[in-house]
């Protein structure tokens, strides 16, 4: 089994020849290693455009090359399977590619003296000689910590603020008519009565529909519903004003108030 100086590494090679990425141990950022072609695919027949598209120098690579590749080439077992069928001396010749591809790629990458991982230039803290991880840029953590602080001042300013200085008024949700929810409209939804808001007769405060005393002064809602009395011999009934001390209305027959 071909073991790598990165922890995570996948072997791109096919017949026709032999390359390897390598990854950070810590961005997992890749090098892609120069194509070596198989001397033993040279003398074989029917390998028409296998190296076509393969790079011939090495290059560094952002991210991961292929998830899949990422997932399945760290497993020892699965590079068998692939590699099964192949030449002893297509396999000679992987070996030896794998290590001047590891000599290559190793140039690009260095050995944290803390925790002995391999990372990009990215992840070097040239100065201390570790990774970014056991050993942060100076300056790289200090904007940290002061985006940090930022964040805290803006949540605690954001905590004592006062974004609303409005009412909070009651709304009668429940139709004084019919009793069924009115819904948030003038109307009740059910039978159309007014939701409006009355108003207390003695302190002019607005109560609820329904409400049978005032919020604010503690006066009986019901006087302000019932209608005003009508004046000596004036009909409550058709309006007519007729003479005072008559018990019936001349003009409707109705019973005149005492």
């Amino acid at each position: 089994m071909l073991r790598a100086f990165t922890r995570n590494y996948e072997d791109n090679s096919t017949e026709a020849g032999f390359e390897f990425t390598f990854y950070c141990d810590n961005c997992h950022d890749g090098f892609k290693s120069s194509f070596i072609e198989s001397e033993t695919a040279k003398k074989g027949k029917g390998l028409r455009a296998l190296t076509q598209g393969a790079g011939i120098v090495g290059s560094f690579l952002g991210g991961r090359a292929s998830s899949a590749g990422w997932a399945a080439e760290r497993g020892g077992s699965v590079l068998s399977e692939r590699f099964n069928g192949m030449s002893p001396e297509w396999h000679k010749e992987h070996e030896n590619a794998f290590g001047m591809g590891q000599n290559e790629a190793q140039q690009h990458f260095h050995r944290c003296h803390n925790c002995s991982t391999y990372v990009c230039d990215a992840c070097y803290n040239e100065d201390a000689g570790l990774c970014i991880k056991c050993a942060p840029r100076q300056e790289v953590y200090v904007a940290q910590a002061h985006a940090g602080a930022m964040r805290r001042n803006i949540d605690q300013a954001a905590e004592s603020a006062q974004v609303w200085s409005g009412t909070i008024e009651s709304k009668t949700t429940v139709c004084p008519s019919c009793g069924k929810p009115a819904g948030s409209g003038k109307f009740c939804n059910n039978c159309g009565a007014s939701m409006a808001l009355s108003s207390c007769p003695k302190c002019g405060a607005e109560v609820a529909l329904g409400v049978a005393f005032c919020g604010s002064c503690g006066t009986s809602m019901q006087q302000a519903a019932a209608p005003p009395a009508p004046p000596p011999g004036q009909c409550g009934n058709c309006g007519q004003q007729n003479q005072p001390g008559g018990r019936f209305c001349g003009g409707c027959g109705a019973p005149l108030a005492g």
